[in-house]
């Protein structure tokens, strides 16, 4: 069993959990192999800011009652699991990256996707660190430290949710929940060669976490396969009334139809603003992976500039009105670099997020427009690879980008307007990952799954493997 047990330490959740239930592991054997490597590899790669070892035995020992038993101990039997620090732990404070946030008392009750996750038998073993309030794209977070990336240490792992992309990179979890506002899942998941997940806005339930733009936040999770990402989207789905955005309707499984193929389907590769915004050699691993599907099709999205502006806006908007009270009274509390943007933020003028929301309307007609056309599309997730710590700029098509804000130049857009997205690993460059967005229309993350189950049969969306001690 032990040599079992060793093996499993860099599998997919769905071989920990079938592992788990016929027997062959005990979870909380497992678990004790899994807390054993966090202990090994996060001090190089600071992903993991909190750990919960008394409670990820208590539910690995549960999970193995269930199996002695002859019960059904859920789809996620005894599979280890980690959350950004925004998401509600009961009896952890919800820092959400910032030093202010200590001051909070600990969590009364699991975040909702949380319980879910709970009663499906995963194991919860820690919360992963993140941008300070989720207001940036490095994890670069000079209360608890940077995150690194563990293809390269002297590189950030993406942001805001960085520590979720690094701990399932560095296969210290088999996946890891984090949230999206403007790319906070895709960005990471490009950076670290691992799978992300932003289902539609409204699909998955957001109550129990601490906010930062609500009219565009998603929650989502990151894995180390498609099956794995379906699986957990599965287990999360379901109403509740505790986030009013949250869709109303039954669940819809999307685990029967990765296996589908893509017959049928038309596929094509945006091009004019995705092309513009991203190195060369990036446009090419998206053509390339384009072809491996079979498709040459190409597709100009209307007025994607646009969208990103008003994007910026509104995040700009609402992030710093959530903060008012503490930017007045404790601005010397916050990191340098968010402080400055939300006080700057607060002085935007209130017609500009009113038109920014009539465009954000008018966008959303003309892409379902566009999805009359075509049902899937593909296009870079970052405008590079990942930047060196501390790198405050990037030179791109001839100009020089602010590298925190621009590294969303690309997934910004798309959740500009809630749309579903995978985001797949399909290639290096110079060693570094680089990562693709697959897009669907509204309510078809069972589209977005399929396309990214076929890349990852073509020997693309696999999780990128790291040498690590």
């Amino acid at each position: 069993m032990a040599a079992v047990n060793e093996g499993l330490l860099d599998a997919t959740a769905a071989q920990i959990a079938a592992a788990v239930r016929t027997g062959a592991v005990t979870a909380e054997d497992h678990l004790s192999r899994v807390l054993a490597r966090i202990a090994q590899r996060n001090p190089a790669i600071n992903a993991f800011i909190d750990r919960t070892g008394a409670r990820a035995l208590e539910e690995a020992r549960r999970v193995d009652a269930l199996v002695a038993a002859g019960r059904d101990p859920g789809p996620l039997a005894g599979v280890p699991y980690a959350v950004k620090n925004l998401f509600d732990v009961r009896g952890l404070t919800t820092l959400a990256g910032s030093r202010i946030n200590r001051e909070r008392p600990p969590a009364q009750a699991d975040a909702c996707l949380v319980r879910r996750l709970h009663a499906a038998g995963a194991v919860l073993v820690g919360t992963l660190n993140m941008d300070e309030y989720a207001y940036g794209f490095t994890t670069e977070n000079t209360h608890y430290g940077p995150t690194r990336n563990p293809h390269d240490p002297q590189r950030t792992a993406g942001g805001s949710s960085g520590g979720s992309g690094a701990a399932v990179a560095a296969a210290m979890v088999p996946f890891a929940l984090a949230s999206d506002t403007n790319g906070s899942i895709r960005v990471p998941a490009a950076h670290c060669g691992v799978l992300g997940f932003k289902p539609t806005y409204g699909r998955l339930p957001r109550s129990g976490t601490f906010p930062f733009v609500a009219s565009l936040d998603h929650l989502g999770p990151l894995a180390r396969s498609v099956e794995d990402l379906a699986t957990i989207y599965d287990v999360m789905q379901g109403f509740d009334e505790g986030d009013p955005a949250c869709r109303n309707e039954p669940p819809e499984p999307v685990r029967p139809h990765i296996e589908r193929g893509i017959e049928g389907l038309r596929i094509a590769r945006a091009v004019g603003y995705f092309e513009r915004n991203a190195e060369p050699r990036i446009v090419d691993c998206v053509r390339a992976a384009a072809q491996a599907l079979g498709t040459s099709a190409t597709i100009d999205l209307p007025e994607v500039e646009c969208a990103r502006a008003a994007a910026y806006v509104i995040t700009a908007v609402e992030g710093a009105e959530l903060h008012a009270a503490n930017l007045r009274a404790r601005a010397g509390d916050f990191e340098p670099l968010t402080r400055d943007r939300l006080l700057a933020n607060s002085l935007l003028p209130a017609q500009w997020y009113v038109k920014a929301q009539r465009f954000r309307r008018r966008f959303h007609g003309a892409l379902l427009s566009v999805f009359r056309e075509v049902d899937v599309i593909l296009a870079p997730a970052t405008p590079w690879t990942a930047t060196f710590l501390g790198q405050a700029s990037v030179r791109l098509a001839g100009a020089e980008l602010a590298t925190r804000p621009a590294t969303g130049l690309l997934t910004q857009p798309i959740s500009f307007i809630g749309l579903p997205v995978v985001a797949v690993p399909i290639g290096r460059i110079e060693g570094l990952p680089v990562g693709m967005q697959v897009i669907a229309a509204p309510w078809r993350e069972d589209i977005c799954l399929r396309v990214a189950r076929a890349l990852e049969s073509r020997g693309l969306a696999r999780c990128l493997p790291v040498q690590m001690a």
